[in-house]
């Protein structure tokens, strides 16, 4: 009974804590389940699920927030990207997500060198505003484009530049404040007339400057002894910045790195430093990771902006995707660790001046066996790519069931001890029989150092603290620091006194009580922290339900399609904005469910349920899966590969066995039947596309938006167009080609296959339409599998079937076309057909490419194409699968063009999507992202080019220009006989 009227109890408080912030807080608040597994988690190792989530939407928000908490006796969580590697913006009580809605650039003065950001504002978007002034925020981490400025605020976060620009607290002003009684303040730099004012308040802002100068006066021999030498910190609280006499005294600076146990910063005013105007990088190739170490000395002497080292699995790991596989290409040799160095000033030739002297000195010492110099953005962009995702990438990789786990890999020493640390680094995991990959800021002496675990087996949990344990002393015996840049959290507080000392120790609890006297501030971090083996992830994961799936979800140490979506480990790529194409629907809305890593959270949640069948088809999990665009951007982009289109897929068809399929998924799922008795009816089937009423009748019987137009059916399409005509007069010296005649080049944009054909027959191939079926796209993304897996057995046993062996197969819209290369053999993993077909898909791009270098497709030099610039806008299914080079090849070959590709993202049309009215506000949000404005600002002598009709239907319908399919283009290009 005792137990029972606790968990009630338990439950009315959380009730009333809802109802108070409820009232209280502009921004929303939830406290269902699926939003509390969301948040349970960061990009550590560790899950907590919190009471409730509370989004503000200003500064009196998170103090009513506090307010409400602190009655409650709830803890208060602050959190941002939620990408903290040591578990800091996890725990329970409530969690006060600071990104949704305060992420204002407030205000930024040139003059000054400063702006005042909420702190909710990334990173990048804050570099992206202080650009055309030359100037940037100086700490530059590899999460850079999703980390906010108050989650740096809180980790004390640095970067692979800090060797230049040092980290986070040194470029802090002003913060503003909220306190644990829910008090709000501006803290800075105060002279000691100004600090002996303010201490008169009988107020807890009074108490702090009263009674902090009095713990540091008490503990002044501690805190000059027991603080590591290492400059480069992120542990404890800083109090020996206040313990210095030659500076103000200084409470923002103080709790920079307090990981939201001392105060909610809202606002910060911090400084900016000038951009350097160019940039070169050396990347020195080397045998093993202790050759590559070795050489950072010859790299410090040459004053470089960083040094960072990469081991051999970021590389392995970079050329199986996509997003990263350019660096492959630069590369000599295959070399076990590189060394990127950076140079960056305003004068090029100073910097390749420093670069060719490490270049010389490396040979001179025998350093390497290679240095690849990159001087243009161009030849640098793949390196930074790979370089910024390093983390992520490693994160990755996996042995079986174990996989990287940060716990140790923040450690740093002074930069002439670093290789004789690292190789007693190996030793330690050498002797505990653990592999782990190396990764790394050389220049201030920090390595990432991932051994490989799986924290679901007690024996591999005690391995990791024993490894834990003695890393700690070995940091120490060389005058190292525990944690150089991602903090405490609860990865490394436990052992905190040890580090520190009892009686630095003492004073840091001092700190948390006079900040924080009833403990409501993320407590269990820094100080009084619990067992770092406590609160594991993985194993706080109930066993996996039995599911059977329609899909086949291929994951390295088995788990199905709850492993698939357990891949996610949370490090938040999926949060950026301004660049690539994951997450469209978060970019637009910025919500932490709409990102892929939320979408996989709440699957893991779903998976775990004791019936994952009947969990799966859950009404709130089919929110949060609902804005999912099935853009596939996360299968390339996300470096741990999370597949949300194909989990999406399966998840959709579980909710139709539990609650029927709709009329409009059924009316879509046949869009090739659609299409196909439209194009036989036209020009009589295109007229309800033109008549108001029956428009909102649509809109009411099935949700088909009235604001967007509908596709116009072509009754002479590419059937018809090709049964009539007469035989090709080139010959076939090619042999056959089968092109993909597919529902929509079909049957309403017929011009575009008719290009295609005669440029492959101009070309030497004797062209072999295939139409005889759908490749089941459309159903698979409405969750109609069965159906989809009907159809792709059909149309890949014709093909196999009809087809010569080896010979290519070819389509004009992309998500046709790799579904057959893709989606198939998920379909149908076993069957030998598909995975023959799978094997013979390429691009009509490349094709055309080769005909065109070997001059068997003669283009005019004086084509209306010549001297116009082409704006391409790629596909995403076409970038998530095999790239854009193809296409931006083709069109480059167009004489007197230029080609120019854009980074627009998703252009948010996503197939039916962005027909169905509930979907047609965000799939134009999506558009106005980036893809829109960057069109509308181009001259109307600009070429737009798009290879998906869905694309050239957004871009349309948002920008009233016509796209071009590439083929269209090169048939407009190719010389008259």
């Amino acid at each position: 009974m005792g137990e029972a009227a606790g968990d009630e109890a338990r439950e009315e408080d959380s009730r009333g804590l809802l109802r108070r912030l409820t009232d209280d807080l502009d921004g929303e608040v939830r406290f269902d389940d699926y939003t509390r597994h969301l948040f349970a988690r960061d990009a550590s190792m560790y899950a907590i699920t919190p009471l409730g989530v509370a989004f503000p939407r200003h500064a009196d928000d998170v103090a009513a927030a506090v307010a409400a908490a602190a009655a409650h006796r709830v803890p208060v969580v602050p959190r941002g990207a939620g990408t903290s590697l040591a578990g800091q913006t996890v725990g329970p009580g409530l969690v006060l997500d600071l990104s949704r809605h305060m992420n204002r650039v407030v205000e930024l003065d040139p003059g000054s060198g400063t702006a005042l950001v909420e702190a909710g504002v990334v990173q990048d978007q804050l570099n992206r505003a202080a650009a055309p002034w030359g100037l940037m925020f100086g700490p530059d981490t590899s999460t850079s484009n999703r980390a906010t400025i108050g989650g740096m605020i809180g980790n004390n976060s640095a970067g692979s530049g800090s060797v230049r620009y040092g980290m986070t607290i040194d470029h802090v002003r002003e913060l503003d404040v909220v306190l644990s009684d829910a008090s709000r303040t501006r803290l800075g730099p105060v002279d000691g007339t100004e600090r002996a004012h303010r201490a008169q308040r009988i107020t807890l802002e009074g108490a702090l400057y009263r009674e902090l100068p009095e713990i540091v006066r008490a503990n002044a021999a501690a805190i000059g002894e027991g603080f590591p030498d290492h400059w480069r910190r992120a542990c404890g609280y800083r109090l020996d910045r206040l313990a210095r006499e030659d500076t103000l005294f200084d409470l923002a600076k103080f709790v920079v790195g307090s990981e939201g146990t001392l105060a909610v910063a809202t606002t910060a005013l911090v400084d900016l430093v000038r951009k350097p105007a160019r940039t070169v990088i050396a990347v020195g190739h080397f045998t093993s990771v202790a050759n590559a170490i070795a050489a950072t000395e010859d790299a410090l002497a040459c004053d470089p902006s960083a040094v960072e080292l990469m081991d051999r699995t970021i590389l392995d790991l970079s050329r199986g995707k996509i997003e990263y596989a350019a660096l492959g290409d630069l590369l000599t040799g295959s070399p076990e660790a590189l060394l990127f160095v950076s140079f960056t000033g305003d004068e090029e030739a100073e910097i390749v001046d420093r670069m060719r002297r490490l270049t010389a000195l490396w040979s001179r010492h025998g350093h390497g066996y290679h240095t690849l110099q990159a001087v243009t953005p161009a030849q640098q962009a793949s390196l930074l790519k790979v370089r910024k995702a390093g983390l992520g990438l490693l994160m990755a990789a996996s042995e079986g069931t174990r996989r990287p786990l940060a716990f140790v890999e923040d450690t740093a020493v002074d930069p002439a001890h670093l290789a004789d640390y690292t190789r007693r680094f190996k030793d330690v995991l050498d002797r505990h029989g653990m592999t782990a990959g190396f990764y790394g800021h050389c220049s201030v002496g920090c390595l990432h150092i991932r051994p490989y675990l799986d924290l679901a087996d007690p024996a591999d949990v005690g391995r990791m603290r024993a490894v834990a344990e003695e890393i700690k002393d070995l940091v120490a015996e060389y005058g190292g620091v525990n944690s150089s840049e991602h903090g405490d959290g609860l990865a490394r507080s436990e052992f905190n006194r040890e580090i520190f000392g009892d009686k630095l120790y003492e004073a840091m609890r001092q700190v948390k009580q006079l900040f924080d006297p009833h403990g409501i501030l993320n407590p269990g971090k820094i100080v009084d922290a619990r067992p770092m083996t406590d609160n594991l992830r993985d194993a706080a994961l109930p066993p996996a339900g039995p599911l059977r799936t329609r899909l086949s979800f291929e994951v390295v140490g088995g788990g199905g399609m709850r492993a698939a979506a357990d891949r996610c480990m949370n490090i938040g790529l999926c949060r950026k904005t301004g660049s690539g194409a994951m997450c469209p629907s978060y970019m637009a809305t910025r919500k932490e469910e709409d990102s892929t890593r939320g979408r996989a959270g709440a699957l893991v949640k779903a998976l775990s349920a004791p019936d994952p069948r009947t969990a799966l088809g859950d009404e709130r999990l089919h929110e949060i899966l609902d804005l999912c665009l099935m853009c596939k951007a996360c299968k390339s982009e996300c470096p741990l590969g999370v597949d949300m289109a194909t989990l999406k897929s399966e998840t959709l068809s579980h909710h139709h066995d539990l609650h029927g399929v709709p009329l409009r998924t059924r009316l879509f799922g046949a869009i090739r039947t659609l299409n196909r008795l439209g194009s036989a009816t036209a020009p009589l089937s295109n007229l309800p596309g033109r008549i108001g009423p029956l428009r909102r009748l649509l809109d009411r019987l099935l949700g088909i938006t009235p604001r967007r137009p509908l596709p116009v059916f072509v009754r002479d399409n590419l059937l018809r167009w090709s049964r009539r005509r007469a035989p090709s007069p080139y010959p076939p010296t090619q042999g056959t080609v089968t092109f993909l005649a597919d529902s929509f080049t079909t049957f309403t944009e017929p011009g575009i296959g008719r290009a295609a054909v005669e440029l492959l027959e101009r070309a030497g191939w004797r062209v072999r339409l295939e139409s005889g079926g759908c490749c089941g796209r459309s159903s698979l993304s409405k969750g109609l599998v069965d159906d989809a897996k009907d159809k792709a057995r059909t149309l890949a046993h014709t093909l196999h079937r009809s087809t010569a062996p080896g010979s290519p197969i070819v389509g004009c819209e992309p998500s046709c076309l790799m579904t057959l290369r893709d989606e198939h053999k998920a379909l149908l993993p076993d069957d030998t057909a598909v995975r023959d077909i799978a094997g013979r898909v390429r691009q009509v791009e490349e094709l055309l490419v080769e005909a065109v270098d070997a001059g068997r497709l003669a283009l005019s030099e004086n084509s209306w194409l010549a001297g116009r610039k082409l704006l391409y806008h790629g596909h995403c299914h076409q970038k998530a699968e095999v790239g854009t080079a193809a296409t931006v090849a083709l069109l480059s070959r167009i004489p007197g063009a230029t080609v120019v590709e854009l980074d627009a993202g998703c252009c948010g049309m996503a197939g039916s999507f962005g027909f169905e009215s509930e979907h047609y506000d965000t799939s134009m949000t999506v558009g106005e992202d980036r893809l829109f404005p960057a069109i509308k600002e181009e001259p109307a002598d600009t070429v737009v080019v798009a290879t998906g009709v869905s694309c050239r239907q957004q871009i349309l319908h948002g920008t009233e220009r016509q796209a071009w399919h590439p083929v269209e283009l090169l048939r407009e290009a190719v010389a008259l006989p």
